[in-house]
């Protein structure tokens, strides 16, 4: 960070660093525009196989006798080694350039997609799975820092939007798929699990484009310092990072569990839908994000009412789960405020984060959010297959899916807490007493 200790108020507050050059600097802004579709097409591959469990998570049951355990831990496993290894691919993304990191990790999630698919017995999958989330979890840093090196200032919060938005292609075709691909899901459980290693690989091939075009413009282009892993950045961090990370863990540790493991399950077997139709409502979330996030990341970038705006993301998520639990009303109500969440939390958290650290230690600090992000997801995961387990949920017995949706809830409305103290300590006269506005 910079030489001069920061005033409280200027700890506080979600503001950008000094601007530093950029790999796309000087670059005709069609080609980063080019480069933000492989990035984001590679991603969104990724997010394609991470939710493909969630669409045969009952045959997976029914066919081969897996517990509900046993189902989240092949969605939470993929997490589990990004707990160790992220910090350490964000700092080779910084060393190495993000898209040569992007195209390794690449490799390794085909690999493990094509593992899960061969694999009928659990412990086959699961190494599968784990070696998908080790190289999936590369990726997605290093697609990220990708993001962050080709757009900078102004334009970073709507690249990012329009980023994810593009990325979230993946997971809106996966839960659509058991009704645009009805015959593949009705071959069982395992042809779906081939279309998503296929998917994968084509994942990697964009990853490679990338490559491609990075790797020339960096024979022109000097100015990009190779950098390593200094703990030191963590000295005179923004206390604002610290409640960014809070949240952000509280909020992936519900989204991705709940909508990539077990929504689809607790609509056929709670809400009484098909497993088409679960599917089809499990994609309003993605939808709604495809459509919003680029809306929310130009309100961010325009408006920079940030923490607001995470506030709200984070109440929605939490009372879409207090309305499932203790409701019946229609599952669009639930789903819709899941999909604005979705759309309003990431399209102001990443930009966020990206201005609270030097460029050439964004990727290291990429990496210690993904490590706390992929505990939260893979404790969530399990978790909740405990609990369903527990409360022996079923076709027969809805009311066993309660504990889940109480656990879910519970963590919701701990990342509002989280995000609402920053907020109010961004109010405070030490800490600039207008800082709310603009954090």
């Amino acid at each position: 960070m910079s030489a001069g200790a920061p005033t409280a108020g200027e700890r506080s507050r979600v503001q950008p660093t000094a601007p530093a050059q950029t790999i796309g600097s000087g670059v005709e802004p069609r080609l980063r525009w080019w480069i933000l579709a492989l990035l984001a097409l590679a991603n969104g591959g990724a997010y394609y196989v991470y939710d493909s469990i969630a669409p045969v998570a009952d045959l997976l049951h029914r066919q081969l006798g897996f517990s509900y355990g046993e189902i989240g831990t092949l969605t939470g496993i993929c997490s589990l080694p990004n707990i160790a290894i992220a910090l350490f691919g964000g700092v080779l993304a910084d060393r190495h350039g993000p898209a040569r990191v992007a195209a390794w990790s690449m490799a390794i999630a085909t690999v493990g997609a094509l593992l899960t698919a061969v694999g009928s017995h659990f412990w086959l999958m699961a190494i599968g799975r784990l070696l998908f989330g080790a190289g999936g979890g590369g990726a997605f840093v290093a697609l990220l820092v990708g993001v962050g090196h080709w757009f900078s200032g102004a334009r970073l919060g709507v690249a990012m939007a329009v980023y994810f938005s593009i990325a979230r292609l993946g997971s809106y075709f996966a839960d659509l798929a058991p009704d645009l691909l009805k015959p593949v899901f009705d071959r069982g459980w395992q042809a779906p699990l081939w279309l998503a290693t296929g998917i994968c690989a084509a994942a990697f091939l964009a990853s490679l484009g990338y490559e491609r075009i990075e790797s020339r413009h960096r024979r022109t282009n000097q100015d990009t310092a190779s950098a390593s892993l200094d703990w030191s950045m963590l000295a005179g961090i923004r206390p604002a990072f610290w409640y960014l990370l809070a949240m952000s863990t509280m909020f992936y540790a519900v989204v991705f569990p709940f909508r990539s493991t077990f929504s689809i399950e607790y609509f056929q077997n709670a809400r009484g839908l098909s497993l088409q139709d679960a599917g089809i409502t499990n994609s309003w979330v993605f939808l709604a994000a495809i459509v919003a996030t680029p809306a929310f990341g130009w309100i961010a970038d325009r408006t920079r009412h940030r923490t607001a705006l995470l506030a709200g993301g984070m109440l929605a998520l939490a009372l879409s789960f207090v309305i499932l639990g203790g409701t019946l009303w229609p599952l669009w109500i639930t789903t819709a405020l899941v999909g604005l969440s979705y759309s309003m939390v990431p399209a102001v958290l990443w930009p966020s984060i990206s201005q609270q650290v030097e460029l050439p230690r964004l990727g290291a600090a990429f990496g210690l959010m993904t490590i706390l992000q992929e505990s939260g997801m893979f404790l969530s995961n399990v978790a909740a297959g405990r609990l369903n387990d527990w409360g022996q949920a079923g076709a027969g017995h809805p009311a066993g899916y309660q504990p889940m949706l109480a656990y879910f809830g519970g963590v919701a409305g701990l990342g509002f807490l989280i995000i609402l103290a920053l907020w109010m300590h961004a109010a405070t006269p030490a800490a600039g007493g207008n800082a709310r506005e603009r954090a």
